[in-house]
């Protein structure tokens, strides 16, 4: 099968040996998102909502650069550092994956590697007839 990787461009990604999404065969993994920008600039410091709005958009352009799309995918995982903000970060999945409802795990984590940071996403998919 072939392997086929994405990088976001982060200095992290080159640094500590991982890329921002792989795909082999009809199976894609987005790693763990955060909400850097491309010069590694925090992107809605101070609100998770905001935060998590954009890691999703961000995800979904990784997912389009290997042949997939939102509605391939069938897991995510959250991770949360304040326990006030899960609502606002589930409300933006929600608005995200209305329609698609991939299963779906909420933890709250003691940090992240950025304090700027409120939240992570990963996600799973897999292309239809692919």
């Amino acid at each position: 099968m072939t392997r086929q990787q994405v990088s976001s461009g982060t200095i992290w990604e080159q640094e500590y040996g991982y890329c921002r999404a792989i795909r082999v065969g009809n199976w894609v993994a987005v790693a763990g998102t955060t909400a850097a920008d491309e010069n590694s600039q925090i992107v809605g410091e101070g609100d998770a909502g905001a935060q998590a709005a954009y890691i999703l958009r961000k995800i979904e352009r990784a997912l389009t650069q290997v042949g997939a799309s939102a509605k391939d995918v069938i897991r995510t995982h959250m991770f949360v550092v304040h326990e006030q903000d899960w609502e606002a970060v589930a409300k933006a999945h929600g608005e995200f994956f209305r329609e698609i409802r991939p299963v779906s795990t909420l933890v709250l984590v003691k940090g992240l590697i950025d304090p700027k940071m409120l939240v992570e996403i990963e996600v799973d998919a897999i292309i239809e007839g692919a």
